[in-house]
């Protein structure tokens, strides 16, 4: 089957993947409402082209928060990739160093952060504060040693959504010989701990822990995103978790707005969840955001054709971001205006 745009890719990880697995990685929870509404937003809102602008081919490279990228997407954290291809999250880490996008790798891989460092490029580490705030501080540490330039916290998992595909295919463990790398040590391995007790301290207390810049992921009330600036985090990721979490929260498109104007600029503004098209990361663009993470295209791209697979995913991306920006008649992402989407 010849790939055309990243929707192709999930036709062809389907075929190729275990069926519980592409379930686990396709699936949100309960009636996966959210996950839906990710993608339809996009759908719903319109680009305004201008005319007449006299540029040449739009440049893409940029940065986020002092580290460069070559296009305005980022890999989001998703776990388990070993589920998908046998090398796991190395392969995924070696397409976006090619690729020359910043990979935020999870703290539930299936290799050891020290591992996906091992193949190059620009790494954050998503993390989940732990209970155990010592061994949280190991985590950190071990990042920062890895040579992590960023850490992104998720703070929409109080509990674990409750995810009805997975209960129907009885998935709940992980097969023989695949495990949360990270969380390995003494010849045991730790069970990932979501609390509803972490609280803003946490992220205080974080802050005061590391020299490397704290994105918080899975904001989407203003109020938390202008506690979190006051907090003294250095950037936000718009996220309802890929429709994962809390069903019916609505698509983190429509929330980037309200957000990006209580923000005010004061720090970047990610966005993930949805996105398919080069036109989705011009709306989300256009809209604030400094960036967009992109989470279950890789992961059919990785179960196609390991790193090859990713390449494919993130060349067919930038395509259709340089296409949609010149047809917007922006020469950047930063020329881009929020009249220009519509809806």
């Amino acid at each position: 089957m010849e790939v055309f745009n990243l929707r192709d890719f999930e036709d062809m990880a389907r075929e190729k993947l275990d069926p519980v697995f592409y379930d686990y990685f396709a699936s949100g929870a309960q009636d996966e409402v959210t996950l839906a509404a990710n993608e339809a937003a996009f759908r719903r809102l319109a680009l305004v082209p201008r005319i007449l602008r006299g540029h040449g081919p739009p440049q893409l490279a940029g940065r986020v928060l002092g580290c460069e990228s070559s296009m305005p997407v980022l890999l989001a954290p998703t776990a388990f990739h070993r589920l998908a291809w046998p090398e796991g999250e190395a392969a995924t880490a070696r397409a976006a160093r090619e690729a020359g996008v910043i990979m935020i790798a999870a703290m539930l891989s299936t290799i050891t952060i020290e591992e996906i460092a091992a193949a190059g490029g620009t790494l954050w580490f998503q993390l989940y504060i732990q209970p155990d705030l010592g061994f949280t501080k190991s985590l950190v540490r071990r990042a920062e040693a890895a040579g992590c330039r960023a850490l992104v916290v998720t703070v929409d998992s109080p509990a674990l959504g409750r995810n009805e595909r997975g209960d129907r295919n009885d998935f709940h463990d992980l097969p023989p010989g695949i495990f949360c790398a990270n969380m390995r040590g003494d010849g045991n391995v730790r069970q990932v701990r979501l609390s509803p007790e972490i609280s803003w301290r946490h992220v205080e207390w974080l802050c005061g822990e590391t020299q490397l810049p704290v994105l918080l992921k899975g904001v989407l009330h203003p109020a938390d995103a202008a506690q979190a600036v006051d907090c003294g985090v250095d950037g936000l990721i718009v996220s309802n978790h890929g429709g994962r979490q809390l069903d019916t929260t609505p698509a983190t498109i429509d929330r980037l707005p309200v957000i990006a104007d209580v923000v005010g600029g004061r720090v970047p503004l990610l966005l993930d969840g949805g996105v398919r098209r080069g036109t989705d990361v011009v709306k989300a663009l256009a809209l604030g955001a400094s960036a967009v993470a992109l989470g279950r295209p890789v992961l059919w791209g990785l179960a196609v054709g390991g790193a090859d697979g990713v390449a494919r995913v993130l060349s067919l991306l930038r395509g259709e971001l340089e296409n949609a920006l010149t047809l917007c008649g922006a020469d950047s992402p930063g020329a881009l205006t929020k009249d220009q989407v519509v809806g």
